[in-house]
């Protein structure tokens, strides 16, 4: 048996009463988690789900995500989590790509009307057979009439379920692509993907029961969902979930809920360093002392951002490099092993990865190309895309998109992506490569830097630019500045100073929107 929702049963077994996870004045202890998955499982059941099933789940960091998650995967079912933000043709299009066969979605707020939409992208989809809304409050009814609860799915169902067996290949989740290229593309993740890389986490960050996370990125997300959920529950740690990322918000639980390891992506670093009366609200002393690790992933962390976060809180900050598709860890770097800023670590345990050039031949230290992965993390293919898959996976490597280098030492560096590289001149130019340089100017919060048509170049270098509070630059007065620290044919003809910068759910810079403006 290899269903990884028997890291649940066994740890509600062993520590009933351990605190699972947090959320505002909740605690839901370990048995309690485990009752409630297997009141969900037997739910689902009596609406005809079983293995292999499709079950897509819209919901943000609340304790209902993992109680429907291991419930899906008792079943032996495959779970589809989808982005909070998503309209109702886009819900639609999710649940007719993946034949879901029952969709479970959480009402929303006014500002976010989650079930609305929801409810009209089920409509839109005449395969998906049942939908259930999840209510803030599990005992009132859905806002839209007529409409199944989740209340009412776990009402007198039993809290004990017996766990679907399932083989190692079998599909446990099913993870969409943020689609930058074409229409998002479903990454096939099986109960031996998320199983590897589960111990992975466990075993380079260290973690065991004594634990607590701070679960601010989100769980559709699958970093939130494997490197903190997952890991968390197979751990026996604490969970502690906020709905969505608030710096204020995040060092209050880090208080409170004496964190010790806290996850993020780089946007989320920034503001946690730049959050205006922090000293005042916060004692920042406190949380030091509890915090023992820090994880960073999604985007390169910038170097100066590192020193700086390190030296507030006295802890050292583990970069990785990962992807939907890889499970998403590949590279990580090692608590026993001095951090190289800049560096997305060594690869993972039982993982290959390789720089390679156009015509996939590896690439020496120092020389840029693609990263390419193999092992036991790459997915089983994207859902009924065999074209899509084939080209993604050659020769047993799946092929990134991204581009980086290794060190003599073996250390890998995600350099760019492979889109996102601007051509000026006929000289390739490195937005991440650029971005570093920018982020070292005292008054800069976060820069994206872009490339934008032009009618001679090809392309001219574009850099957007947020300010850090109090602090004050003008365009001019940064562009001279980068014109000082950068090479003819690289430092940005244009900089634009802006209020914020677009951001996807997961926390980043949305830069195909500063592209379309």
């Amino acid at each position: 048996m290899i269903n990884y929702a028997a890291n649940l049963s066994r740890n509600a077994t062993l520590m009933p009463n351990k605190i699972a996870l947090c959320f505002g004045d909740t605690t839901i202890s370990y048995a309690q988690l485990d009752a409630a998955t297997s009141q969900v499982a037997n739910g689902l059941a009596a609406l005809g789900i079983g293995k292999g099933d499709k079950v897509v789940l819209s919901c943000p960091n609340l304790p209902y995500f993992p109680i429907i998650y291991y419930g899906v995967l008792k079943l032996g079912a495959v779970l589809v989590p989808i982005n909070v933000l998503l309209k109702a043709r886009e819900v639609a299009y999710h649940l007719q790509d993946c034949d879901a066969k029952a969709f479970l979605c959480f009402e929303g707020t006014p500002e976010l009307p989650m079930g609305k939409e929801g409810w009209e992208g089920f409509q839109q989809t005449p395969g998906c057979e049942h939908f259930v809304m999840i209510t803030a409050n599990p005992a009132l009814p859905s806002p839209i009439e007529g409409c199944s609860t989740l209340g009412m799915l776990m009402k007198n169902r039993s809290p004990v379920f017996d766990i679907e067996l399932t083989d190692a290949n079998d599909t446990a989740v099913i993870l969409y692509t943020s689609g930058t290229t074409g229409t998002p593309k479903g990454a096939e993740l099986t109960h031996s993907n998320i199983l590897m890389n589960i111990h992975i986490c466990l075993h380079l960050m260290k973690m065991d029961s004594r634990d607590t996370q701070l679960l601010v990125l989100p769980l559709f997300h699958t970093f939130g969902q494997t490197v903190q959920m997952n890991a968390c529950i197979a751990a026996g740690a604490t969970m502690v979930l906020l709905a969505r990322f608030d710096p204020d918000a995040a060092l209050a639980a880090m208080e409170k809920h004496k964190v010790t390891i806290f996850a993020g992506v780089p946007t989320m670093y920034i503001a946690l360093l730049n959050l205006p009366g922090a000293e005042q609200r916060h004692d920042l002393k406190e949380i030091a002392s509890h915090l023992r690790l820090g994880a960073s992933g999604g985007a390169a962390l910038p170097v100066e951002v590192i020193h700086q976060f390190e030296e507030k809180f006295g802890i050292k900050i583990l970069e990785g490099y990962g992807l939907s598709e890889t499970s998403p860890v590949a590279t990580f770097s090692y608590m026993d092993v001095p951090s190289i800023p800049g560096s997305v670590g060594q690869p993972a345990l039982g993982v290959e990865v390789r720089i390679v050039n156009e015509n996939d031949e590896p690439q020496p230290p120092g020389e840029r190309g693609e990263i390419v992965v193999r092992g036991h993390n790459v997915m089983k293919g994207y859902y009924k895309r065999p074209e899509a898959t084939a080209e993604a996976i050659r020769n047993g490597w799946f092929h990134t998109g991204d581009i980086g280098k290794t060190d003599e030492q073996g250390n890998f560096y995600v350099v760019d992506r492979l889109k996102d590289m601007i051509i000026r001149g006929g000289f390739n130019v490195y937005p991440r490569e650029l971005e570093e340089v920018l982020m070292s100017h005292p008054a800069l919060a976060q820069v994206a830097v872009i490339g934008v048509p032009h009618d001679t170049h090809g392309e001219e270098i574009k850099a957007v630019v947020t300010l850090k509070p109090g602090m004050q630059a003008t365009s001019e007065e940064l562009l001279a500045w980068g014109k000082e620290k950068m090479a003819a044919y690289k430092y940005p003809r244009i900089v634009e100073v802006v209020a914020a910068l677009p951001m996807t759910a997961t926390g980043k810079i949305l830069k195909r929107a500063l592209k379309a403006n």
